[in-house]
């Protein structure tokens, strides 16, 4: 009767406001965590030092596997550890810092800037390519993380502007051939290899380009501007379906739709869920 009681008062004591604010500040401590975390390479190294932990607990005297060479070499690692967190995780933890310094009022007003920004210097270098009939895959990433096909091409953090897409896009360049991903208002990198797609409606006169510009928007929620070479046509894929035939107005327009919403952020997972029945209208070859 005792055990039941005590942890009725413990339940108790949860609900006061102290801790419910306690837990709401760790709980958001670490979903920041997390987030400087995702799409990284920091992923695999946090998953390794939990490996480690585990394989320490593993090893204990009362363990399974009771070896106390490896336990004591593990502690010896892990008595160490919070130095080579430090070490490994320095640009995460820049970064974090960082952000609790920004002004958070601010923040919506810098996601519209950017988003406006992204769209301009995109529509612009897409309609002069398109002009010169030179081909070019643009990606605008979204809620989606596109990290493993970021680190197939060459990996850039740069600013989107129009002269480094046209640079990058001009004929016997090293990085002309591939797709550019745009993440976070920043090319993340350019050459990158996208998935065709193996739809059997698409016509045949869509080369390469346009079969994995339809195919990134079949595996993920990103919008892929592709630019033909053969006809100087701007196309843009999403969510399996290509829009073709764009001029410099419409792609911008087509872009402040389904890419911004409207405040000016990149639309959440709900505003495109909510959007989902008013998909437009797939456009014939």
């Amino acid at each position: 009767m005792i055990g039941p009681l005590v942890d009725l008062l413990r339940l108790e004591q949860l609900w006061n406001p102290l801790s419910l604010l306690d837990i709401a500040i760790l709980w958001l401590a670490i979903y920041q965590l997390l987030q400087l975390l995702r799409k990284t390479r920091a992923v695999q190294m946090a998953w390794g030092l939990l490996v480690v932990v585990g394989l320490w607990f593993a090893t204990l005297p009362t363990g399974p596997l009771p070896l106390k060479a490896v336990h004591w070499v593990l502690g010896q690692l892990l008595y160490y550890g919070g130095f080579a967190v430090i070490v490994i995780f320095q640009g995460p933890i820049r970064q974090a810092l960082a952000r609790f310094g920004r002004n958070p009022f601010a923040r919506f007003r810098t996601q519209e800037e950017t988003g406006q920004r992204v769209i301009k210097e995109v529509a612009l270098a897409a309609s002069a390519l398109a002009s010169k009939r030179i081909g070019a895959l643009i990606v605008l990433e979204r809620t989606q993380g596109l990290r493993t096909l970021i680190e197939t091409g060459i990996e850039m953090d740069a600013i989107v502007s129009y002269d480094l897409l046209m640079n990058i896009f001009t004929p016997k360049t090293p990085l002309h051939d591939g797709a550019v991903i745009i993440s976070d208002g920043r090319i993340k990198a350019a050459s990158c290899f996208l998935p065709l797609s193996t739809q059997p409606g698409i016509s045949h006169e869509y080369g390469t380009r346009h079969r994995a510009a339809i195919g990134i928007s079949e595996e993920s929620d990103a919008i892929a501007i592709v630019v033909s070479e053969e006809r100087g046509i701007i196309s843009v894929a999403m969510e399996g379906g290509l829009h073709t035939d764009l001029d410099t107005r419409s792609l911008v327009a087509f872009l402040e739709e389904h890419y911004l919403g409207e405040k000016g952020e990149v639309l959440s997972l709900w505003q495109r869920l909510w959007r989902r029945g008013d998909r437009p209208r797939e456009e014939a070859a």
